[in-house]
C-alpha cells in the first residue's frame, strides 16, 4: 500500500500499477520530503516527476504545497493510475489552494525534448527503473538542465548497489543519502 505521507492529502491511499513499477516506500518519501521541507523547496514550486509510476513523489509534493506538478509516465496503464491518483489528491485540496497536476503519457526523453525552455522547474524527481542504463540516465539529466530554475533541486533515486550517476555540465552532486536498498542523490545547478 502506498499513501500520501503529509500535507492536505496526508494518509490518502494511492493506487499502484499492477506491474512494471517500483513505488518509492513511504519511509523513503518521508525522509526525502523532510529534507526538502527543511530547505523550503516544495511550497509553491513547479515539480516534475519523471518515470512517475503511481505519481507518489509528485503527488506528495502537491499535498505539501507545490503549485504545479507534471507526472511523466510512458506506460499507458501506469499513466491511467497517475490520473486517478492525481484526481484524488486535487479533490482533497482546499478550494483556495488546489494545485495543477498534469499527467503526460510519454517516454521521458521525448517529453523533455519538447518541453518549453521557459518551464523553469524548481524540483525534479527522477526515479527510473533500477536497470535503466547509466548512459540513458545521463541523457535524461542532460535534457533536463535547460528546464531547471536557478535554485532547482533534482532528486535521483537509484539502487545502493549502483554508483553515483554521471552528471552533465550544469548539474552537481550535493549529497547522497541511503535508505536501505534505496540511494537518493540530491543534485543542484552549477
Amino acid at each position: 500500500m502506498t499513501r500520501i505521507v503529509s500535507g492536505f492529502a496526508g494518509s490518502l491511499t494511492l493506487q499502484v500499477p499492477k506491474r512494471g513499477t517500483r513505488p518509492t516506500s513511504d519511509r523513503v518519501r518521508e525522509a526525502v520530503f523532510s529534507g526538502l521541507d527543511a530547505r523550503e523547496v516544495v511550497r509553491s514550486s513547479h515539480v516534475l516527476d519523471l518515470f512517475a509510476g503511481s505519481g507518489a513523489l509528485g503527488l506528495e509534493a502537491a499535498s505539501r504545497g507545490a503549485s504545479r506538478v507534471v507526472l511523466v509516465e510512458r506506460s499507458p496503464a501506469a499513466a491511467a493510475v497517475c490520473r486517478r491518483n492525481a484526481d484524488a489528491v486535487v479533490r482533497a485540496a482546499p478550494r483556495d489552494a488546489r494545485p495543477t497536476v498534469d499527467v503526460r503519457a510519454a517516454a521521458v526523453l521525448p517529453y523533455l525534448s519538447t518541453a518549453p525552455a521557459s518551464a523553469s522547474v524548481d524540483l525534479v524527481f527522477v526515479d527510473p527503473p533500477y536497470d535503466l542504463p547509466d548512459a540513458e540516465l545521463l541523457a535524461v539529466l542532460t535534457a533536463l538542465v535547460p528546464l531547471l530554475a536557478e535554485d532547482a533541486v533534482v532528486c535521483v533515486e537509484r539502487s545502493t548497489r549502483d554508483s553515483e550517476p554521471a552528471l552533465p555540465d550544469g548539474l552537481g552532486l550535493d549529497r547522497t543519502r541511503a535508505y536501505g536498498e534505496t540511494a537518493v542523490h540530491y543534485l543542484s545547478r552549477r
